[in-house]
């Protein structure tokens, strides 16, 4: 699927059932609250909260539904302020290769992130 056509499927089906009219500030709310879905399964993921359900794949396959929830929101705010997410996309390419032209600063910075998260862990 192309990133255009479901920009477009999205903003039909979304006319088809009149939620096209739904104000951009409201899109944005549904968008936040899926982010905290999100953010409390990986959480889960990563030990912080208990799996619920306590299988792991479950909670995959829920992070998987919910990220797709959260991206529905994304691209119907695009669509709703008159912006081609393809466009858009191919733009955040080229600023993120222009601001990081080297990949081999990655390594480094990874190793920078690790000692910060590190020494935080072990002050509490």
């Amino acid at each position: 699927m192309h990133i255009r056509d479901y920009q477009n499927w999205l903003e039909e089906w979304d006319k088809a059932r009149a939620w096209d009219r739904v104000l951009v500030s409201h899109t944005l709310l549904h968008a936040l609250e899926e982010l905290g879905e999100v953010s409390k399964l990986v959480q889960m993921l990563e030990g912080y909260r208990d799996l619920n359900p306590p299988d792991e794949q479950a909670v995959r396959d829920l992070l998987a539904l919910e990220l797709s929830d959260l991206q529905v929101m994304l691209f119907k705010i695009a669509y709703q302020c008159g912006i081609d997410m393809e466009d858009a996309l191919r733009q955040g390419q080229a600023k993120a290769d222009a601001r990081f032209p080297d990949p081999s600063t990655g390594r480094a910075a990874q190793i920078v992130y690790r000692e910060r998260l590190r020494v935080r862990v072990d002050k509490t």
